[in-house]
Protein backbone atom coordinates (compact mmCIF):
# COMPACT_ATOMS: atom_id res chain seq x y z
CA UNK A 1 0.00 0.00 0.00
CA UNK A 2 1.20 3.35 -1.14
CA UNK A 3 1.12 5.36 2.12
CA UNK A 4 1.20 9.54 2.36
CA UNK A 5 1.36 11.03 5.65
CA UNK A 6 0.17 14.94 5.35
CA UNK A 7 -1.04 18.16 7.27
CA UNK A 8 -4.04 19.78 6.37
CA UNK A 9 -1.63 22.85 4.87
CA UNK A 10 -0.46 19.94 2.64
CA UNK A 11 -3.25 18.94 1.44
CA UNK A 12 -3.17 20.21 -2.14
CA UNK A 13 -5.43 18.09 -3.85
CA UNK A 14 -8.24 16.22 -3.18
CA UNK A 15 -7.26 12.20 -2.39
CA UNK A 16 -8.78 9.51 -3.55
CA UNK A 17 -9.01 7.89 -0.12
CA UNK A 18 -7.91 9.74 3.03
CA UNK A 19 -7.57 8.87 6.83
CA UNK A 20 -7.59 11.56 8.78
CA UNK A 21 -6.47 11.30 12.23
CA UNK A 22 -7.12 12.85 15.46
CA UNK A 23 -6.04 10.79 18.36
CA UNK A 24 -6.35 13.76 21.27
CA UNK A 25 -9.27 14.20 20.58
CA UNK A 26 -11.54 14.28 18.31
CA UNK A 27 -12.22 10.84 16.88
CA UNK A 28 -11.67 9.07 20.63
CA UNK A 29 -14.25 11.38 21.31
CA UNK A 30 -16.21 10.53 18.49
CA UNK A 31 -16.00 6.43 18.40
CA UNK A 32 -16.93 7.01 22.25
CA UNK A 33 -20.51 9.39 21.22
CA UNK A 34 -21.48 5.92 18.99
CA UNK A 35 -21.00 3.80 21.99
CA UNK A 36 -23.09 6.09 24.17
CA UNK A 37 -25.62 5.55 21.19
CA UNK A 38 -25.54 8.14 19.09
CA UNK A 39 -27.22 7.57 15.88
CA UNK A 40 -24.97 10.17 13.82
CA UNK A 41 -22.27 12.38 13.79
CA UNK A 42 -22.38 15.60 11.94
CA UNK A 43 -19.19 18.03 11.44
CA UNK A 44 -19.13 21.77 11.95
CA UNK A 45 -17.11 24.19 10.04
CA UNK A 46 -17.15 26.66 12.58
CA UNK A 47 -19.13 26.97 16.22
CA UNK A 48 -21.62 29.11 14.43
CA UNK A 49 -22.55 26.74 12.15
CA UNK A 50 -22.38 23.95 14.78
CA UNK A 51 -25.03 26.11 16.42
CA UNK A 52 -26.85 26.26 13.71
CA UNK A 53 -26.70 22.69 13.00
CA UNK A 54 -27.74 22.27 16.73
CA UNK A 55 -31.18 24.45 16.21
CA UNK A 56 -31.66 22.59 12.75
CA UNK A 57 -32.19 19.09 14.26
CA UNK A 58 -33.73 19.11 17.45
CA UNK A 59 -32.59 17.16 20.20
CA UNK A 60 -28.95 17.22 18.62
CA UNK A 61 -25.52 17.31 20.99
CA UNK A 62 -23.59 20.08 19.98
CA UNK A 63 -19.70 19.73 20.97
CA UNK A 64 -16.49 21.44 21.01
CA UNK A 65 -13.15 21.99 22.19
CA UNK A 66 -12.34 23.87 25.48
CA UNK A 67 -14.25 24.98 27.77
CA UNK A 68 -18.27 25.02 28.55
CA UNK A 69 -19.57 27.79 26.27
CA UNK A 70 -23.08 28.73 26.11
CA UNK A 71 -24.94 26.63 23.71
CA UNK A 72 -23.02 23.77 23.46
CA UNK A 73 -24.06 20.82 25.50
CA UNK A 74 -20.56 19.22 26.17
CA UNK A 75 -17.24 19.68 25.42
CA UNK A 76 -14.36 16.83 23.32
CA UNK A 77 -13.75 14.85 26.34
CA UNK A 78 -13.61 11.03 26.01
CA UNK A 79 -13.65 11.00 29.72
CA UNK A 80 -16.32 13.45 29.88
CA UNK A 81 -18.36 12.01 27.64
CA UNK A 82 -18.10 8.32 28.34
CA UNK A 83 -20.84 8.73 31.11
CA UNK A 84 -23.51 10.43 28.64
CA UNK A 85 -26.39 8.58 27.31
CA UNK A 86 -26.66 10.26 23.39
CA UNK A 87 -29.32 7.21 22.34
CA UNK A 88 -30.41 7.82 18.96
CA UNK A 89 -29.48 11.52 19.18
CA UNK A 90 -27.67 13.69 16.84
CA UNK A 91 -24.15 14.62 17.40
CA UNK A 92 -22.84 17.71 16.27
CA UNK A 93 -19.06 18.58 16.86
CA UNK A 94 -16.71 21.18 15.83
CA UNK A 95 -12.95 20.92 17.04
CA UNK A 96 -9.38 22.54 16.21
CA UNK A 97 -7.85 20.41 13.64
CA UNK A 98 -9.99 16.51 13.31
CA UNK A 99 -13.04 18.48 12.24
CA UNK A 100 -11.18 20.53 9.95
CA UNK A 101 -9.27 17.96 8.45
CA UNK A 102 -12.28 15.69 7.51
CA UNK A 103 -14.16 18.79 5.79
CA UNK A 104 -10.61 19.34 3.59
CA UNK A 105 -10.63 16.19 2.08
CA UNK A 106 -14.99 15.83 1.81
CA UNK A 107 -14.70 14.88 -1.96
CA UNK A 108 -12.60 12.21 -1.47
CA UNK A 109 -13.96 8.66 -2.38
CA UNK A 110 -13.48 7.38 1.12
CA UNK A 111 -12.94 9.15 3.87
CA UNK A 112 -12.52 7.26 7.04
CA UNK A 113 -11.69 9.26 11.00
CA UNK A 114 -9.17 7.69 12.99
CA UNK A 115 -7.50 6.75 16.55
CA UNK A 116 -6.37 4.23 18.66
CA UNK A 117 -9.32 2.96 19.79
CA UNK A 118 -10.97 2.32 15.97
CA UNK A 119 -7.29 1.50 14.68
CA UNK A 120 -7.74 -2.02 13.72
CA UNK A 121 -11.25 -1.93 12.37
CA UNK A 122 -9.59 0.91 10.16
CA UNK A 123 -7.04 -0.97 9.11
CA UNK A 124 -9.38 -3.93 8.06
CA UNK A 125 -11.54 -1.86 6.39
CA UNK A 126 -8.57 -0.41 3.99
CA UNK A 127 -7.84 -4.20 3.69
CA UNK A 128 -11.39 -5.19 3.03
CA UNK A 129 -11.76 -2.46 -0.09
CA UNK A 130 -8.23 -2.90 -1.92
CA UNK A 131 -7.24 -0.06 -1.64
CA UNK A 132 -3.76 0.59 -2.95
CA UNK A 133 -2.61 4.63 -1.91
CA UNK A 134 -4.05 5.91 1.20
CA UNK A 135 -3.51 9.46 2.06
CA UNK A 136 -3.37 9.56 6.06
CA UNK A 137 -3.99 13.58 7.14
CA UNK A 138 -1.88 14.16 10.70
CA UNK A 139 -4.44 16.55 11.61
CA UNK A 140 -2.85 17.99 14.70
CA UNK A 141 0.14 20.80 14.99
CA UNK A 142 0.05 21.26 11.03
CA UNK A 143 1.30 17.51 10.40
CA UNK A 144 3.72 17.77 13.13
CA UNK A 145 1.72 16.26 16.42
CA UNK A 146 3.57 12.80 16.96
CA UNK A 147 0.63 11.52 18.63
CA UNK A 148 -1.69 11.76 15.20
CA UNK A 149 1.53 10.62 12.99
CA UNK A 150 2.13 7.90 15.32
CA UNK A 151 -1.63 6.43 14.96
CA UNK A 152 -1.29 7.08 11.35
CA UNK A 153 1.82 4.89 10.47
CA UNK A 154 0.78 2.27 12.92
CA UNK A 155 -2.79 2.19 10.72
CA UNK A 156 -0.98 2.58 7.37
CA UNK A 157 1.31 -0.60 8.75
CA UNK A 158 -1.59 -2.93 9.71
CA UNK A 159 -3.04 -1.68 6.25
CA UNK A 160 -0.51 -3.29 4.70
CA UNK A 161 -0.51 -6.49 6.67
CA UNK A 162 2.02 -6.51 8.26
CA UNK A 163 1.98 -7.91 12.02
CA UNK A 164 3.45 -4.32 14.17
CA UNK A 165 4.10 -4.42 17.86
CA UNK A 166 1.55 -1.55 18.75
CA UNK A 167 3.90 -0.86 22.30
CA UNK A 168 6.49 2.03 20.32
CA UNK A 169 3.59 4.00 18.74
CA UNK A 170 1.43 4.36 21.84
CA UNK A 171 4.44 5.48 23.99
CA UNK A 172 4.91 8.23 20.99
CA UNK A 173 1.52 9.47 21.46
CA UNK A 174 1.87 9.16 25.56
CA UNK A 175 4.76 11.25 25.50
CA UNK A 176 3.29 14.17 22.90
CA UNK A 177 2.92 17.30 23.91
CA UNK A 178 -0.61 16.81 23.12
CA UNK A 179 -0.87 14.60 26.43
CA UNK A 180 1.19 16.91 28.20
CA UNK A 181 -0.91 19.34 27.49
CA UNK A 182 -4.14 17.63 28.31
CA UNK A 183 -1.95 15.94 31.62
CA UNK A 184 -1.15 19.12 32.57
CA UNK A 185 -4.00 20.74 32.52
CA UNK A 186 -2.83 23.60 29.77
CA UNK A 187 -6.20 22.53 27.45
CA UNK A 188 -9.39 23.36 29.25
CA UNK A 189 -12.36 20.49 28.76
CA UNK A 190 -10.57 17.58 30.07
CA UNK A 191 -11.03 15.07 32.07
CA UNK A 192 -8.06 13.03 34.44
CA UNK A 193 -8.23 9.77 31.99
CA UNK A 194 -8.74 11.99 29.16
CA UNK A 195 -5.23 10.53 27.67
CA UNK A 196 -5.67 7.09 28.93
CA UNK A 197 -8.55 6.49 26.91
CA UNK A 198 -7.19 8.29 23.94
CA UNK A 199 -4.33 5.26 24.35
CA UNK A 200 -6.95 2.27 24.54
CA UNK A 201 -5.68 0.12 21.44
CA UNK A 202 -9.02 -1.36 19.47
CA UNK A 203 -11.29 -0.30 21.93
CA UNK A 204 -14.02 -0.47 19.44
CA UNK A 205 -15.14 -2.81 16.75
CA UNK A 206 -15.79 -0.07 13.99
CA UNK A 207 -14.57 1.99 11.68
CA UNK A 208 -15.76 5.82 11.20
CA UNK A 209 -16.81 6.57 7.90
CA UNK A 210 -17.69 10.41 6.89
CA UNK A 211 -19.74 11.47 3.77
CA UNK A 212 -21.50 13.93 2.36
CA UNK A 213 -25.13 13.42 3.33
CA UNK A 214 -27.55 16.48 1.89
CA UNK A 215 -24.69 18.76 1.98
CA UNK A 216 -23.46 17.63 5.39
CA UNK A 217 -20.59 16.22 6.45
CA UNK A 218 -21.65 13.38 8.52
CA UNK A 219 -20.04 10.01 10.49
CA UNK A 220 -21.23 7.06 11.10
CA UNK A 221 -19.85 3.92 12.46
CA UNK A 222 -19.19 0.91 10.12
CA UNK A 223 -18.58 -2.56 11.93
CA UNK A 224 -15.56 -4.54 10.35
CA UNK A 225 -15.67 -8.27 12.07
CA UNK A 226 -12.38 -10.01 11.71
CA UNK A 227 -11.90 -12.92 9.48
CA UNK A 228 -13.21 -15.10 12.11
CA UNK A 229 -16.41 -12.78 13.22
CA UNK A 230 -20.17 -13.09 12.35
CA UNK A 231 -21.98 -9.98 11.11
CA UNK A 232 -22.29 -7.40 13.60
CA UNK A 233 -24.71 -4.99 14.80
CA UNK A 234 -23.60 -1.63 15.04
CA UNK A 235 -23.85 -1.15 11.37
CA UNK A 236 -23.51 -3.51 9.02
CA UNK A 237 -24.44 -1.30 5.90
CA UNK A 238 -22.53 -1.39 2.35
CA UNK A 239 -20.37 1.36 1.98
Amino acid sequence: MDARFLGIPELVKVPDVAVVVDVMRAFTVAAWAFAQGAERIVLAGSPDEALALKARHPGAVALKDGAPAPGFDAVNSPGRLRSVDLGGRTVVQKTTAGTVGALAVKEASLVLCAGFVVAEATARLLRTRGCDGVTFVVTGEDGQADEDLACAQYIARRAAGTETDPAGYLHRAGASRAAAELTQGVRQGVHPDDVALCLELDRFPFALVAAVEEGLMVLRPHAVPSPIEGPSPIDGRPL
